[in-house]
């Protein structure tokens, strides 16, 4: 069975050019997100149509971009429903995944897949690098400053204060405070 999937981002934007291409390309059943982006992670009509396939059952889209938001967001996708034994089919990319061209260019994608975040590690890592030598400070600032933290060890230490009274004072959660005395003065 061939179930269809439609999407447009927002509401202005009409289906009847996908749900024509769909019905023409034989599927049976068409599931429909109208006014979701494909960067939003719970699609109601996506969800349905991947819920409603069964093994040898073939998911079509009008174009690749009305299911996923990046390659490897439809690598992902894809590699879930060959697991499943469901296939794969693009319309307008006139790939179906019944074919062994349509299997070739999945493994295509899927490199691409894999190439893509591995440049983006890579870029990451490189930005890194680059805040780091250029002296800047990385990750979160610390709540308290070093003089702070140890007023802070010194008044829980003497215990004329409590770890919720240094909070309100220094305007920090009590966590805060009480990780002053678990970790060194340079961790909070």
């Amino acid at each position: 069975m061939k179930i269809g999937y439609a999407r447009v981002s927002t509401d202005g934007q009409n289906l009847d050019l996908q749900r024509c291409a769909l019905s023409a390309a034989g599927c049976e059943r068409i599931f429909e997100d109208h006014g979701f982006s494909a960067t939003r992670v719970t699609r109601p009509g996506l969800k349905a149509a991947l819920r409603c396939l069964r093994r040898g059952d073939t998911l079509v889209v009008w174009r690749f971009d009305r299911l996923a938001r990046s390659v490897p967001h439809l690598s992902s996708i894809i590699s879930g429903l060959q697991r499943r034994g469901v296939g794969f089919a693009s319309v307008t990319e006139a790939i179906d995944t019944s074919s062994e061209i349509g299997e070739l260019i999945l493994w295509v994608l899927g490199a691409v897949a894999g190439f893509e975040r591995c440049l983006i590690k890579s870029r990451i890592a490189a930005g890194l690098d680059a805040a780091r030598a250029r002296g800047q400070q990385l990750g979160r600032r610390p709540s308290l400053s070093a003089e702070q933290r140890a007023e802070v060890k010194e008044l829980l230490a003497s215990q004329s204060v409590t770890a919720g009274e240094l909070a309100e004072r220094f305007h920090v959660h009590p966590r805060t405070i009480r990780r002053c005395l678990v970790r060194g003065a340079g961790d909070t």
